[in-house]
């Protein structure tokens, strides 16, 4: 039998916790978390990102998290809580999902853009 996205996101959500905007400016300020956003750079560039996030599109998160590859962001470290969010929150537990795959151990999936936005999130320009 097929996996469905519904699936996907099961596995995905149920090994990459869900975090509040609340939590995020925590853990950035207590332990350097990143905040990485996975929307694709026609969203961002409309809209922002939060402040401070990295913008990689989850197509190219791998390329960029995967210390082995020659396009390696060094802000993706494996000592560092990653907190990813997107438009809704499905990509970015995905997304999470994948760097766990790919050895990251604290992996938290912040929700959709508009949360952070609603709580308040400081935002720049993406």
């Amino acid at each position: 039998m097929a996996t469905t996205v519904t699936d996907m996101l099961a596995a995905a959500r149920a090994v990459v916790p869900a975090i509040t905007p609340a939590e995020a400016v925590e853990l950035v300020h207590s332990k350097d978390a990143l905040i990485v956003d996975v929307r694709d750079g026609t969203e961002v560039k409309a809209s922002g990102k939060a402040k401070g996030a990295v913008a990689v599109s989850r197509g190219l998160l791998e390329f960029r998290a995967d210390p082995a590859a020659p396009t390696h962001d060094p802000a993706f470290r494996t000592d560092r809580p990653i907190l990813l969010y997107c438009g809704s929150g499905g990509r970015a537990a995905l997304a999470g999902k994948t760097l766990r795959d790919l050895g990251f151990t604290d992996v938290r999936n912040l929700g959709g853009f508009k949360d952070w936005v609603a709580a308040g999130g400081e935002v720049e320009p993406g």
